[in-house]
């Protein structure tokens, strides 16, 4: 990972955008980062596993309204036999 102020990074933006096919280069104002240059790849996967994320803490809090409401969860096999699947 890498930083460069706002102002060079426009002066450079080629190379910057050249840079970030192989590492995050990092935006600064007032040398703290505001935003970052991630190659599309790493950025798609990043927003594949958070939303694989999601769902995981979607179950888990589904799991534990359950355990809460001291609910039994109904078995998929019955589910799709109900449902004539």
């Amino acid at each position: 990972m890498s930083q460069i102020a706002i102002t060079d990074a426009r002066d450079h933006l080629s190379e910057v955008v050249d840079r970030s096919r192989s590492e995050t280069v990092f935006l600064t104002r007032r040398n703290r980062p505001v935003a970052a240059i991630v190659n599309p790849d790493v950025l798609r996967q990043l927003l594949d596993d958070a939303e694989e994320l999601d769902d995981i803490r979607a179950v888990d809090a589904a799991w534990e309204e359950t355990r809460q409401l001291d609910e039994t969860p109904i078995p998929w096999d019955e589910v799709k036999r109900e449902l004539g699947l």
